[in-house]
């Protein structure tokens, strides 16, 4: 832990300058009573009661919240749940989820001229054979900002093998999207638009020499079970670890 010293100054490099200023800890110091106010010595104005709301959104577990592991999968899972988006609709980079910080990280841009058709992320608090989160693939109107996260509702499976390995993806629509939320099975979507996504995985890696495959949809029903599995595969998980 650092330890600071009462006459220690704060030094801070001005922006843009390579200038420093020394604030002495007792400007701090002076500012802050036993009281949790805020003191006006320094300024030459009263004390100001510190928002109670605001100190409790600063708390270590609202900066440090891990998006796998902090944020709710919902009470409607399997069938209804929340997602995290990685990468938005129309982007040519791939983001992925830094599992150690938590944070979203730019893996490559894809070698192809393709683009993702669909918002894609991962369903938090599950796992995979493969030790990643269970991917997810939602269809909605707009965009989304990587690190948002959604309420997406399951409506089929994409069995899919990645080099040699299973790397299935659920493919959902966004609940609060009026365009999409009324579906509720994969074969009510248009074949153009299965078209369009089995294209897209088949074709997204060619230009890497990476071999892809992807398998006939199945419906809504296999994606609620792959959901359940991964869901029941991550509690075995946070058993064991509360074990050791």
């Amino acid at each position: 832990m650092v330890q600071f010293s009462p006459t220690a100054p704060y030094r801070h490099n001005l922006p843009h300058t390579d200038k420093q200023i020394t604030i002495p800890l007792s400007h701090y110091q002076d500012m802050a009573d036993n009281s949790g106010h805020v003191s006006g010595r320094s300024s030459g104005n009263t004390h100001v009661v510190l928002n109670e709301r605001i100190l409790s959104s600063m708390s270590r577990r609202s900066v440090a919240a891990h998006p796998w592991h902090d944020l709710e999968i919902g009470p409607g899972a399997p069938a209804l749940f929340n997602c995290v988006i990685e990468i938005g609709k129309g982007s040519k980079v791939k983001y992925e989820l830094d599992k150690a910080s938590g944070l979203i990280k730019v893996d490559r841009v894809l070698y192809s001229s393709v683009v993702y058709p669909h918002n894609y992320g991962f369903i938090p608090r599950t796992i995979c054979e493969d030790g990643d989160p269970m991917d997810v693939l939602v269809l909605m109107q707009e965009p989304v900002l990587p690190g948002t996260y959604l309420r997406a509702r399951a409506i089929g499976l994409m069995p899919m093998i990645d080099q040699g390995e299973k790397d299935d993806k659920i493919i959902a629509v966004c609940a609060d999207d009026p365009e999409f939320r009324h579906y509720k099975d994969i074969k009510e979507l248009p074949p153009h638009r299965l078209a369009e996504i089995r294209r897209f995985f088949e074709d997204y890696k060619k230009n890497e020499n990476k071999a892809v495959a992807v398998e006939d949809f199945l419906p809504a029903e296999a994606a609620s079970d792959a959901i359940k599995y991964s869901m029941d595969l991550y509690a075995s998980y946070i058993v064991e670890s509360l074990r050791q």
